[in-house]
Order: structure tokens, then sequence, then C-alpha cells
């Protein structure tokens, strides 16, 4: 960017700023992301130790991603009426304070709790971190450590998969959350080698406007999170409550638009009467800025889909341990931080058009061929290598279009943009996991009914099985229903083989729906910027309009 920097701010682009404030930074980020990623590849240690269904943890990983997504932009807000390092300091110990609760969690509601709290600290924990990189680094400086932050996530997760498979096999599960507690005393400490940031006077919090975004944020998650148990159009006994016996999930998630759309009129009109709205809208000013955020909330949910996809695959349709999930889906991992790493080099070649696009066909191929070949084996060298491919492109995009959402805001707005990576991130974390538990649970129902009506299982034993709550379960625990009934040995047997046929279908199927919806997130890549993200500017934003068009004429 051609723009004078603020010495006062930031380093003089000559001068090699200490990668401490990095390192502090990239701890805290690993805090947060450790304990997303330890859920799902705890999923078979936490169901025994809390006796629960799969599908809860999938719902408190929900939980702390709706709560994050909620209020992150309330977060950002604190972070300049305090500053941004004294807000980092208090979230990180918060943060750590919610992992203990978590470790010692005797049921499924703390469980939830600890997850909700958690993400409240994050919710202002994230936009701190981008404000944080912008205070303590500039020009190549700069560019390296948002790649690094970009791809530090895929790094915990692979860090988590390992270390939390580990643990939940030889000790216990407990152990990864309360190694969190410990974690987030140490960013502490290190935390008084960050630069101060003062804290800006006037600054003053949209009390309506964070509450229609929260309920807007909270509304379309619960909505699509419990379209399954709740019913798709029609009531199920779940639900808590029936309008015309009609599923209130569906009715949530209109709900949600309408007060999603309601937020961003309320901001627009606060803008014209020249006050300030909870979100910076500059940020969204631009049809490639709402493209790249369309494109980001697409792999930021793909992602969290197939990371409870899989768990779910190993742990209960192979019923393997947690630390065999982890060995297995090293590839997978190891490729998203590798490729979040490495991406950055192409940067000067190609356009984040060009990138983007390449990486979501290979994310939708790799997607197809796992939902082609995933069978009994977990081994096989087309499953692997259809997960590196999956991998590759994840970690690929969430480089590219985190570096395409920082490069075109001012410096000022930099917490407003963490605050909109951290909605974005947060949103899609829950869609996406709401959708594969419910599009997995869904179609197995679907697939166990179709099968029960071909099999020779009588009536009188299908009645005393609650199908209207079918669910993800090993067959050993189908045989421990099954011999509270009146089933003889041989419809035991058949029981577990369409239990077994259902599982992999259904799993095959979600797979394929979600390689889908990556061709169809070619739509909003295409829509992308051309010039090189770079460095966040300094001082008043560029016209983007004119940017880009120049940018885009220079590469062509």
């Amino acid at each position: 960017m051609n723009q004078k920097a603020d010495p006062n701010t930031s380093p003089q682009p000559s001068q090699a700023a200490s990668w401490l404030p990095l390192v502090v930074i990239l701890l805290a980020q690993i805090q947060m992301a450790f304990n997303v990623n330890a859920l799902p590849v705890s999923i078979g240690p936490i169901v025994e130790s809390l006796g629960i269904p799969a599908t809860s943890v999938g719902t408190a990983l929900v939980f702390y991603s709706l709560f994050v997504a909620a209020f992150v932009m309330v977060g950002a807000k604190l972070g300049r009426m305090f500053g941004e390092r004294l807000v980092f300091q208090v979230t990180a110990l918060g943060h750590g304070l919610a992992m203990a609760l978590m470790a010692l969690t005797p049921d499924e509601r703390i469980m939830n709790v600890a997850q909700a709290l958690a993400g409240l600290a994050a919710a202002a924990l994230v936009p701190t971190l981008v404000v944080l990189i912008a205070a303590n680094y500039r020009d190549k400086q700069q560019e390296q450590a948002l790649g690094i932050m970009a791809g530090t996530p895929a790094i915990s997760g692979a860090m988590a998969f390992f270390i939390a498979g580990l643990l939940g096999t030889l000790v216990s599960w407990r152990l990864s959350f309360a190694l969190l507690s410990v974690l987030s005393v140490v960013v502490f400490f290190l935390s008084f080698r960050l630069k101060p940031i003062p804290r800006q006077a006037g600054i003053k919090i949209d009390l309506l406007g964070a509450l229609m975004a929260a309920v807007a944020i909270i509304m379309i998650s619960l909505g699509f999170n419990n379209l399954n148990a709740w019913g798709l159009v029609m009531a199920r006994p779940a639900a808590p409550f029936t309008l015309l016996g009609l599923s209130p999930a569906p009715f949530m998630i209109i709900l949600g638009i309408v007060f999603g759309q309601a937020f961003f009129a309320w901001s627009h009109r606060r803008v014209a009467v020249k006050k300030t709205p909870l979100l910076a809208l500059e940020v969204l000013d631009s049809p490639e800025e709402r493209a790249n955020i369309a494109a980001f909330l697409v792999i930021g949910a793909l992602g969290p889909a197939v990371n409870f996809l899989i768990p779910l695959y190993i742990q209960i349709v192979q019923n393997r341990t947690s630390l065999f999930t982890a060995v297995a889906v090293v590839p997978y991992t190891l490729a998203i931080a590798a490729a979040a790493v490495l991406i950055v080099r192409l940067f000067d070649r190609l356009s984040p058009r060009q990138i983007a696009v390449a990486a979501f066909i290979i994310v939708a191929t790799g997607l197809t061929m796992l939902a082609i070949t995933i069978h009994n084996e977990w081994a096989t060298p087309v499953v692997i290598f259809s997960l590196i491919l999956v991998g590759l492109g994840e970690g690929s995009l969430l480089t590219l279009l985190f570096n395409v959402m920082v490069s075109a805001s001012p410096k000022e707005l930099a917490g407003d943009v963490g605050a909109l990576r951290g909605v974005a991130n947060n949103l899609s974390t829950a869609l996406g996991t709401a959708f594969a538990s419910v599009a997995a649970v869904a179609l197995l129902s679907l697939f166990v009914t179709s099968s029960l009506v071909q099999s020779t299982i009588p009536a009188s034993l299908k009645v005393q099985v609650n199908l209207d709550n079918v669910n993800f379960i090993t067959n050993d625990q189908l045989e421990t229903v099954l011999a509270e009934t009146t089933a003889t040995p041989e419809q035991v047997a058949e029981a577990v083989q369409i239990n077994e046929g259902a599982r992999l279908r259904a799993l095959k199927s979600s797979f394929l729906i979600l390689a889908a919806i990556s061709l169809l997130a070619l739509v909003p890549a295409l829509g992308l910027p051309r010039y090189v993200p770079g460095e966040i500017p300094g001082g008043e934003p560029p016209d983007k309009g004119k940017r880009g068009s120049r940018k885009a004429a220079n590469r062509t």
C-alpha cells in the first residue's frame, strides 16, 4: 500500500520487530482453537463419561461458537473502550477459568455452560488479535504475521487431535481442558510484553444494535442446530413449543434473518445521523468484500462439518478410540496447516480470485472422493489422499480470505475487521457443525426407516424401539438396547447390519452434500478482487472501487 504509516503506532518499516508479541498472540489463539478442536476428537470419551449422545458434544460446540459470534462486535468495542491489551489479558484468564469448569463438568448442562462462558470470553479476545498485530508489526513482518495467524487454527487442530486423542485414550479427556487453564496463566504473564494500546475516549456501545445482532445470530444458529430434533416442517415431540403443529426451527431461522437485516438498516441509520454503529460498515462497503465474507462463511462451515463427521465416523461407526482418530486425521490436519502457512508464496503470482476458485474445486474433489471411498477401513490410500486434498484447499482459503479481509480496510478499523472475522468464523463454525449433525442424523433416520421397511424384522419389535429418535450409536450400544426387547439373536444381527449400512450411507451422503456446497461457493469466489493481499493500510481508506479496478487492470 502506498499510504503513509503512523510512526506513533507502529515500528518503522526498516526496523525488525521482535517476534515475541506474535508468539503471545498465537498462544492465545491456540488456547481458543484447541478447545474447539478437542471437543470433536473427544466425542467417544465424553459420551462414555457423561452418558450423553454424540450429538450433544456438537451442541456444546455450537454453544461456544454461538456466544462468540453473537457478542464479538460488542467485544471489539470493549477493546477500544478499555485498551486492547488489557482486554486481551482479562479475557485470556476468563477463557482459562471456563476451561477449568469444562475439565470438572459432571454433566451435559455444565458442559454447555462452560462452553458458553468460554464463548463470551473469546468474543472480546478475538478482535484484539488483529489490533495487536497491527500495533506491533508493519510491512513484510505484518504480512508474515497475518499469514501465520491465519494458519494457527489449523496447527492447533493438529495439536488438539493428537494431544486430546492421546490424553482421552490413556488418561482422561478432562486433562486436555485443564491444560488450557494452565496455558491461560502463561499467556497472561507473557502478555505484558505486548505493546500497550491506550483506551479511546468517547466510545459508546450501540446497545440496540448489539441486541439485534445477538438475536439474529442466536436465532439463526439455534434454528439450524435444531432442525432435526424439532422437525424440518412438522414439529416433533422434542420441540419446546409448536406453531399450529409446525416446527419452530425454520421460523427461528427466518426471524434471525429479519433481525440481521434490521441490524444493518439500523447501522446505516446511525451512520446517517453521525453516530457510531456497532460495526463499521466500511469493512463491507464493496462487492469484493461482501464476496470475500460469503466465501469465508462457506469454508468456515465446511471445515467444522468435516471435523465433526470424521471423528463421528471413526469413533461411532468404527468404534475406534480417540487416539486412533488423532492418528487417522494427521494427514488432513497437517495439510491444512501447511497450506495455510505456505499459500502466501502464491500471493504475488496469482490473484485471490484464481486461488479461491482453484481451492474450492480442490475441496469439492476431495469431499467427493471421500463420499465414494469411505468403507469400513480408514487407512486406505485413496481416503487419506482425499483428506489431504480437502485440507490443502481449506488451509489455502483460510489464509487467503483472512488476508483479503484485513488488507481491504485501514488500520483504525482493525478491531472491526477482527470482530467481523470473529462473527464470520464462529457463526460458520456453529452452522457447519449444526448442519453436519442435522444432515447426518436426518439421512441416518431416512436410511434406517427405509431399510426396516424392507427387512424381516416384525412390527411388534419395531414398536419396542423409539424410531422417532434415531441417532448414531455403536453396534454395542444397539445390542444393549435390543437386549431389553423381545428380539431374537437373528433379529439382533439383522438390526446391527441395518445400522451399519445406514450409518455408512448417511456419512457418504453427508460428504457428497458438502462437496456440492463447495462448488456453490465458486459464485462468491468469482467475485473476489485481484489485488495482492498486503499489510493493513494506515490512514484513511482508499476508494475501494478504484483500487480494485486499478489492481485488476495491472494483473491482466
